[in-house]
């Protein structure tokens, strides 16, 4: 036995004469600690707290507050939702239990349809088992004495899992009372440890995702270190049901979907007056910045989608045609277009950079099952842009990119922007001086903002590093949006060269970027977010001006007239209803402002102005209320989560 060193992430070390496991030496920091430790690091690689540590090693112990920590619960307590399954249900097979966003699930071979009374029954077992606190233990075998194991349990699955590992590979099992698991760890050390839990519904799956094999029956569930957080994420559940963008965009008369055209959006009037006003807010901010719009085909043979290698990567997802013996793919992106404009005309060094900017227009041939509503379609229309510029400028181009990208999120209400900077993969092309070169040009691009940001190993593109801008909405939730990559393949691929300041010819790099990503994606986004109440700048309507009687109807159309001609976007009420019923309809519709005209707004010429959060403004001049409005547009999202209108 030798002595071992431990190295703590502050530094400290820690001595012992003999080997340890990771629970002793939380042990011997405190047991407050060794109370909590539910998993460790040992060099970065996560184990469990039984782990012996033989030699000198860098240690961090997880708790429930590290992120890892939270993996590992939702990771032990798939395991629990199987051993609770099996007992309620002795005839299941066991398949696969991973952890996802938020939860995790886990796929059972059965021929029983679970119910919300089999949920609950199976809930009710995995706090029996957690209450009886079992020893959660590491069980190592070799590749064929596993096979026979589960073989002897019946688990086909678990031998076909464990039959297509290679030859020679050790095999570990976890064990939790009498109930065993294939699984690589790590895990919590006892069930005790997984309190927080709730099954949330059962979908159908296929076996290895394959619909030519058995459909699977899958539980979804959620874990959490304590009960306020998953009180929390119940909370958010819900608000997310109210704001469903596919009930609201229904309930707001915005857009809808049909089987005559999946993954195509049909707008209406109210929904594409959002769309254009989007469209046009982006158009005038990419002239601001010095972009020039383009506009590029929807149809382009098939050859150039070779060239630039899309077809080989992505070709299963192109729509394609045939036309007069030649194929045809219905563009999916925009980029090799892009560069064929570019390829016009001889470029200097003084050309550059050279940013084109087009609102493409998209389709990809997405899975039926994959679509949802406006956020996952087959047609779509992207903010997309292309910089060409030499390699000195990147960092400068992702830098002003940046600032680009903060204002247009902040002028639509977002203010809390998550940055994570991919790097290069094992597959990928270029020089290693390329991507060392655009791998520092991008993280000092976000340096030089002093951004916190995080890095992604071998998550960029195969043809150089990304940038991932993503937005957290006002119930929490993360949505990717922007992104800036740098390209040193396409270029030269198709063939782009600019005449550098010494007369030779040279490939410009190409930035890919974006802000809001698909528009369709992106409005999905803001109805959830802004749950239908769009800031006045996004409403479809923006005033609604309503009579009492019909003695009011000329002085009505007139003030209509008055503010649409001024550009706004405005509505005459002149129904033979009450009032009440108009001022309860308009406000249901999320209309910011509603007019209230009678006698007395007649006989003195004024509004009688209310807000949609029932607000009353009084009584002011036409003059006045053009000023509001027009200064409550001016701001658009930037005051909070609501506009003036609803304070």
């Amino acid at each position: 036995m030798s002595a071992v060193t431990v190295t703590l992430p502050d530094g400290s070390q820690r001595s012992f004469d003999n080997p340890v496991t990771i629970h002793q030496v939380a042990m011997d920091i405190g047991p407050g600690l060794a109370k909590a430790a539910l998993a460790g690091k040992i060099n970065g690689k996560p184990v469990d707290t039984s782990y012996l540590i033989e030699s000198d090693v860098e240690l961090a112990i997880i708790t429930e507050r590290d992120e890892e920590g939270l993996e590992v619960i939702r990771h032990s307590t798939a395991h629990l939702l199987a051993q609770a399954a099996q007992q309620c249900f002795p005839d299941i097979q066991v398949t696969i239990g991973p952890v996802i966003e938020d939860g995790f699930y886990y796929d059972f071979a059965t021929g029983h349809n679970f119910t919300p009374e089999d949920l609950a029954k199976i809930e009710k077992r995995m706090g029996e088992i957690v209450k009886e606190d079992h020893p959660i233990e590491r069980v190592v075998m070799s590749r064929d004495k596993a096979i026979e194991t589960f073989r002897q349990m019946g688990e086909r699955y678990k031998v076909q899992i464990i039959e297509e590992l290679p030859e020679g590979e050790e095999i570990s099992l976890y064990k939790q009372g009498a109930w065993m698991d294939l699984c690589r760890g790590p895990h919590v050390p006892s069930t005790g440890k997984l309190k927080v839990h709730k099954l949330m519904k059962v979908a159908g799956a296929y076996w290895r995702g394959d619909s030519n094999n058995q459909m699977l029956q899958r539980i979804y569930g959620t874990a959490w270190a304590n009960k306020k957080d998953l009180k929390g994420y119940l909370h958010r559940l819900e608000e997310a049901e109210k704001r469903d963008h596919r009930k609201l965009g229904k309930k707001y008369d915005l857009f809808h979907m049909q089987e005559e055209a999946p993954g195509m959006v049909f707008w209406h009037p109210k929904g594409w007056s959002v769309y254009k006003t989007i469209e046009g807010y982006m158009r005038q901010q990419q002239d601001m910045n010095g972009y020039q719009e383009i506009k590029t085909p929807q149809l382009v043979d098939l050859s150039l989608w070779k060239k630039s290698g899309h077809a080989d990567k992505f070709g299963d997802d192109m729509f394609m045609l045939e036309s007069e013996d030649k194929q045809f793919a219905v563009k999916p992106m925009n980029c090799p277009c892009h560069v064929q404009v570019f390829n016009q005309g001889l470029k200097s060094y003084r050309d550059l950079p050279l940013r084109l900017a087009e609102f493409g227009s998209c389709h990809r041939n997405e899975p039926s099952g994959s679509l949802h509503g406006i956020m996952r379609v087959r047609g779509f229309v992207q903010d997309d842009a292309h910089i060409f510029c030499a390699e000195e400028a990147i960092q400068g181009e992702v830098a002003t990119f940046i600032d680009f990208l903060h204002s247009v999120y902040e002028d639509f209400g977002f203010s809390e922007v998550i940055y994570r900077l991919s790097t290069r993969p094992e597959q990928r092309v270029g020089s290693d001086e390329s991507w060392d070169k655009a791998e520092k040009a991008l993280a000092q691009a976000l340096d030089s903002k002093a951004l916190p940001w995080e890095e992604l190993p071998g998550e960029g593109a195969f043809y150089g590093p990304k940038i991932e801008f993503s937005l957290k909405d006002s119930i929490g939730r993360v949505w990717q949006l922007g992104t800036i990559q740098v390209d040193f393949s396409m270029p030269g691929r198709l063939d782009a060269q600019y005449v550098a300041e010494d007369g030779s010819r040279q490939t410009p790099v190409m930035l890919h970027r974006a802000i809001l990503g698909s528009f369709e994606r992106f409005i999905g986004i803001l109805i959830e977010h802004y749950e239908g109440k769009f800031p006045t700048w996004l409403a479809p309507t923006q005033a609604v001006i309503a009579n009492i009687t019909d003695k009011q109807s000329p002085y009505v159309q007139k003030v209509a007239d008055s503010l649409k001609n001024k550009g706004f976007r405005v509505d005459a009420d002149l129904r033979n209803e009450k009032i009440g019923f108009k001022i309860r309809e308009h406000t249901i519709q999320r209309v910011p402002y509603l007019l209230v005209l009678g006698d007395k707004e007649v006989e003195t010429q004024t509004v009688s102005v209310r807000a949609r959060n029932g607000d009353d403004l009084g009584s002011m001049s036409l003059e006045a209320f053009e000023q509001l409005l027009s200064t409550d547009i001016a701001q658009r999202g930037r005051v909070t989560q609501e506009s003036t209108t609803e304070k």
